[in-house]
């Protein structure tokens, strides 16, 4: 895995995704498993398809905040019922949404792009915006939470 992430190429690298034609959730992914160098299948871009337009279309979570949370949950989320350290999870999701919310206003999709018809260059251009900003922000959790976990495990000299 990857530890020295270029943040402009990683941004780059998700606006580049969301003008390609991959969706909002699928770019977040796509950056950060391409920026860390993650062995993630396809699979994984897959399982997040369904996040963008707000779940699908109601409108509800943006997809790129949806996205970034999966990529939370990869690090560190837990992988078994009862372990506590889902509570760490919860913590780091809570600080990417409030993060998300008051940068770019809202974490509901609907909310984000209304007034925009979904064709409408001018939403695509706001919605990238979204897509940089979580996949930055995520980006930014996993390294710091990751230098502090090497921090905890050197012993003391």
């Amino acid at each position: 895995m990857n530890r020295n992430i270029d943040m402009e190429r990683l941004r780059q690298d998700a606006a580049d995704y969301f003008n390609g034609g991959y969706a909002c959730s699928e770019s977040v992914i796509c950056a950060i498993r391409k920026n860390f160098d993650l062995d993630w299948p396809d699979d994984v871009i897959a399982m997040s398809s369904g996040f963008p337009w707000g779940l699908g279309d109601p409108g509800c979570i943006c997809g790129a905040l949806a996205g970034g949370t999966m990529c939370l949950g990869y690090f560190f989320g837990r992988r078994r019922p009862g372990d506590p350290k889902v509570q760490r999870c919860f913590r780091l999701t809570t600080e990417l949404h409030d993060g998300f919310t008051a940068r770019c206003g809202a974490p509901c999709c609907g909310k984000l792009i209304a007034g925009y018809d979904r064709d409408a260059p001018e939403r695509k251009v706001k919605c990238t915006g979204f897509v940089e900003y979580a996949v930055t922000k995520t980006a930014e959790i996993i390294l710091r939470e990751l230098a502090a976990d090497e921090t905890e495990e050197r012993p003391e000299a």
